[in-house]
């Protein structure tokens, strides 16, 4: 919709337990159920489990930064419009087109993810269909393209329809996941044993291993400030709700470390871990019951998961296209409001292409992506840590309806942990998993369509926009400065 100024605005829709399925159902995802047998394997049970609650420590220091800055800028775009504040045009754009890569880059695998899930869940019985061709030893199916763009168009509809029916979706499939996921740990640990707990820990090339798994598994928190525009509860709410999903994702992956643990003894679990054809945690239900219908049930939970991550991200790098096309960073097509559903229908449409398309890469193809989504998050990250940090000092009087204690400390540190899981992909620097050459590839090509794009848009009508126009774009009549 379209206030009296002409500034483009959601519908606020969303309440309590929508931002919670949301923030909650994202962080979660799919990765668990493929990666929680080799996170065992790697770290050992507990070294594991505190490498995932170590993670989830330092996510929260970056979670207090965004949990003081969303409720005092309760603004579509989140880090968009923390940077834009803190540091200015520039800082702002660069922030925002990568937050979008990080977005986009996890959406585009999760179409391949509801691939995988389906063909074990009917194997045998889903045909593969002609091989349409091959990239990196993965074939592109037809099986594999229609599953992917199926999915990919579902969930555009469900949000191009708006944040509540997105919502309603998001709630049904997260709350269908945890019901999956806790009777696999009711059931693991009354059949498992103590024994198939050992070893506790490995070394501390293990330990590495699983946490360079923490960033992308914790990826979806972030999503609460692209939909603070339209959530309908207390500000100061906001940040208690942010921090709530944080701790409950540490206590799933966690508790899902100690299940997959306790369930399967190591030399079975390590024949799945090495199986192409396994899905991890779905094969050791069905070994803790002795039963390959477990394994069906325990694949339909984390197909929810798929779907909840795929709609979240769907949801942030909508928010990120229509918040920088509203404040003429981008074409002013991506800034349209659905005047029914009061969705970014342009937005939502272009995110919807995107994953329509990225399944032609392939499953293997798509890895580098997700890779390169990671980097894309933990810069977005570093980037909303010197937001907060700046904003501390440059405006003391600015309302924050949620205020961190120790405000200094806690932003040195965000950064820090920012800076931490940005050596993890660096180069050359004795990083133990730094990024391939053709990841770098996408997130350079990535950084130089975005140069292009910007320019376009400065030497364009958009770039003659005046300061105090951007400004109301930003943040409307309530939050801007002047």
């Amino acid at each position: 919709m379209e206030n009296s100024g002409g500034r483009q605005e959601l519908q606020r829709s969303l309440n309590m337990k929508d931002v919670l399925a949301l923030a909650f159902g994202t962080m979660i995802g799919w990765g668990w159920i493929m990666l929680a047998g080799s996170w065992v394997g790697n770290g050992g049970s507990i070294g594991a489990m505190i490498a995932f609650g170590f993670g989830g420590v330092m996510a929260i220091f970056v979670g207090l930064t965004y949990a003081e800055l969303t409720p005092a800028l309760p603004l579509s775009g989140g880090e968009l419009v923390f940077a834009y504040r803190a540091m200015g045009y520039n800082a702002s754009w660069f922030t925002g087109w990568m937050i979008t890569l990080a977005y986009l880059g996890v959406a585009a695998w999760e179409g391949p993810a509801l691939a995988r899930a389906l063909e074990f869940l009917f194997a045998g019985v889903l045909p593969q269909g002609a091989t349409l061709w091959t990239i990196q030893e993965s074939n592109v199916t037809t099986t594999f393209l229609l599953i992917s763009i199926i999915g990919a168009v579902v969930m555009t509809v469900i949000n191009y329809r708006g944040a509540k029916a997105s919502a309603v979706f998001q709630t049904v499939a997260t709350v269908a996941m945890a019901i999956g996921g806790i009777s696999f740990a009711i059931c693991g640990t009354a059949t498992g044993s103590i024994d198939n707990f050992m070893p506790l820990f490995t070394d501390g090339k293990g330990f590495v291993a699983v946490m360079l798994a923490v960033p992308a598994m914790f990826v979806g928190f972030d999503v609460i400030p692209q939909a603070a525009e339209e959530m309908n509860i207390p500000l100061s709410k906001i940040a208690k709700v942010l921090i709530i999903s944080i701790c409950m994702a540490a206590f799933w992956y966690c508790l899902m470390i100690f299940a997959v643990a306790i369930s399967t003894p190591g030399a079975v679990l390590d024949g799945f871990v090495s199986d192409d054809t396994a899905v991890p945690v779905a094969n050791c239900f069905a070994y803790a019951m002795n039963n390959p219908i477990f394994g069906k049930i325990m694949i339909i939970a984390a197909m929810c998961g798929i779907l909840t991550s795929w709609n979240g991200f769907v949801v942030g790098a909508s928010r990120v296209i229509f918040s920088m096309a509203r404040a003429k960073m981008l074409p002013e097509l991506f800034s349209k409001v659905h005047p029914q559903y009061g969705s970014p229908v342009g937005a939502v449409v272009l995110v919807g292409v995107f994953t329509c398309l990225s399944p032609l890469l392939g499953r293997s193809a798509l890895v580098w992506l997700v890779d390169a989504a990671a980097f894309g998050t933990v810069v977005a990250y570093f980037m909303v840590s010197m937001s907060f940090f700046f904003l501390r000092r440059k405006e003391p009087e600015l309302e924050r309806p949620f205020y961190t204690k120790a405000g200094t400390f806690v932003g040195i540190m965000a950064m820090l942990v920012a800076l931490f899981f940005l050596w993890l992909y660096l180069p050359g620097l004795g990083s133990p998993a730094p990024l391939t050459t053709i990841e770098w590839g996408l997130v350079g090509g990535w950084i130089i369509l975005g140069v292009i794009l910007f320019f376009v848009n400065k030497m364009g009508k958009n770039g003659k926009t005046p300061a105090e126009e951007i400004e109301y774009l930003m943040f409307g009549d309530e939050y801007k400065r002047f």
